[in-house]
């Protein structure tokens, strides 16, 4: 339920601009979808059948991982199709008369590519890190496991962050020198969150443990404001088109905006809940509580479906799409 408020604002925001590199890549935008649940599903298939233990076939996850490069391709190629509208007439149509069907990508960048793929690796280090802190009290987890673990993380979250930051120089040089982006506020607060970060991985590498909680925190602001970045950027390059968001018409709609926020609270019940259950349970504990907590989950989970299916019927009666 969290998840549908960022896709409604990237679709209101930047609809007509995603919606058209979409269907101009159609067939790559469905195969996204095809590629990732089967990815993930020779992952489960793999853990499944004792994969970590020996078992299961190793070459379902080399498989998957292969997959999920090429659902980055796709995405990122989606990504950059949407933010050059004047070269859409001639992605669309085949020799200026013949409308192109959806079998292509046709931007492609490796700089940016390379970025945000480095910086999941050294995310996925810092998530290792805090694997190990969080595992330190179970008894059935072995010390030195739990050791190199957090070694390897600190490692891997270093060396890529390194990395991302040398493909990033290279993406920002590539950029149109007219955006003048390395003087923008925002790139500036996000890049010295970057180098903050990096600079305590280097003296966090003695002990990183120790210091797991800070690198969580500190990642986090650092993903957060590069992330307010992008989307800085991005209005630099549509707005060499005349557009912008501040410009939409807004029409207040109270019902739906309160619908929208009672949801969004909602869920944050509800995730808060299985968060909790989680966290305790993988702490070993077999009796976590929060019982009353949980009913709390389940009813609003049956209310919230009541509701949207009225709200449906009622609308669908009223214009007429039912008889």
């Amino acid at each position: 339920m969290l998840g549908v408020a960022p896709l409604l604002f990237l679709q209101v925001l930047y609809d007509p601009f995603w919606y058209f590199s979409n269907v101009v890549s159609a067939w790559w935008a469905l195969a996204f979808l095809a590629l990732i649940a089967l990815s993930f599903s020779l992952f489960y298939l793999y853990y499944l059948h004792g994969g970590y233990e020996g078992g299961g076939n190793p070459l379902w996850p080399f498989i998957a991982f292969f997959f999920l490069l090429v659902v980055a391709v796709i995405i990122h190629a989606l990504s950059l199709q949407a933010l050059h509208p004047e070269k859409w007439p001639a992605w669309a149509m085949r020799g200026g008369e013949e409308y192109q069907a959806g079998g292509k990508l046709f931007a492609f960048s490796l700089p940016r590519l390379l970025h945000f793929l480095s910086a999941s690796v050294a995310v996925t280090g810092v998530f290792l890190l805090l694997y190990a802190r969080y595992f330190r009290s179970r008894p059935d987890y072995k010390p030195g496991y739990l050791s190199w673990t957090a070694r390897t993380g600190a490692r891997l979250a270093l060396i890529f962050s390194l990395l991302q930051a040398a493909v990033g120089i290279w993406w920002l040089l590539s950029l149109p020198a007219e955006f003048h982006f390395y003087a923008h506020p925002l790139f500036l607060f996000g890049a010295g969150l970057g180098l903050l970060f990096t600079v305590f991985l280097i003296f966090a590498q003695k002990n990183p443990e120790a210091h797991a909680g800070k690198l969580g925190a500190l990642l986090a602001a650092t993903v957060f404001f590069m992330s307010y970045a992008r989307e800085a950027l991005r209005m630099k390059h549509l707005s060499r088109f005349g557009y912008s968001f501040s410009a939409y018409p807004v029409h207040p709609s109270w019902s739906s905006t309160a619908l929208f926020l009672l949801t969004f609270i909602m869920g944050l019940v509800i995730l808060g809940y299985v968060g909790f259950v989680a966290y305790h349970a993988g702490k070993g504990k077999k009796e976590v509580g929060a019982h009353g907590w949980g009913r709390l989950s389940v009813t609003l989970s049956w209310l919230w479906i009541l509701v949207v299916v009225v709200i449906g019927l009622v609308i669908s009666f009223k214009n007429g799409a039912l008889p």
